[in-house]
């Protein structure tokens, strides 16, 4: 039996870069599996920033993005690709997640100092993520802090897990031969829904 696999595309710029081709190639893997798929891309959605905690405690989510919850909640596997930009998520990708993981939707109420419940449990994701350095540089030298937040801070805190990792490093100079071996690669995790 196959898997709800929703795919997130984070980058801000709607134009294909190699992200869009890694997601397809994901995309066809699964489907040619079996699972099925649904996709979300951030750079078509219009939404605001939230600039309160009163937004985010108990305002309306955009309209714009009641489907994206809809979709995050109907998925059983999340696969989220974006390009590190500053060394990060592109603001985009993370004004998203402050949207979407709200209260009443991604945790329970908070009570004094306990933790809230994580109501995206059950759930597991992977991040491919591109960038222009070499993925060895950003996993070791810089100890990929900005992946580990979000892993943590982000989907941990809100009960998805387990959380793998695609790192792509020197996107602008993998070679065509590199380049089809890294989309075979997202087909073969796209069947596998991993």
């Amino acid at each position: 039996m196959g898997r709800r696999i929703l795919l997130l595309q984070g980058h801000p710029d709607p134009a294909p870069h190699f992200g869009h081709a890694l997601a397809d190639a994901y995309a066809d893997g699964a489907a040619d599996a079996g699972h099925e798929v649904r996709r979300l891309t951030l750079a078509t959605l219009d939404f605001p920033l939230l600039r309160r905690k009163a937004e985010w405690d108990s305002g309306p989510v955009p309209p714009a993005l009641l489907p994206a919850q809809a979709d995050i909640a109907w998925a059983q596997h999340l696969v989220i690709f974006f390009p590190l930009w500053l060394g990060g998520m592109p603001a985009l990708l993370k004004g998203f997640l402050e949207q979407v993981a709200r209260p009443g939707f991604a945790i329970g109420p908070i009570h004094g100092h306990a933790q809230p419940q994580k109501l995206l449990s059950g759930r597991s994701a992977r991040l491919v993520v591109t960038m222009g350095m070499p993925a060895l540089v950003y996993r070791w030298y810089f100890r990929a802090h900005s992946l580990k937040a979000l892993e943590r801070n982000i989907l941990g805190f809100v009960g998805i897990a387990p959380i793998d990792e695609t790192l792509v490093g020197r996107v602008e100079a993998l070679t065509p031969a590199q380049r089809s071996r890294l989309l075979a690669r997202l087909r073969r995790l796209g069947a596998a829904a991993s």
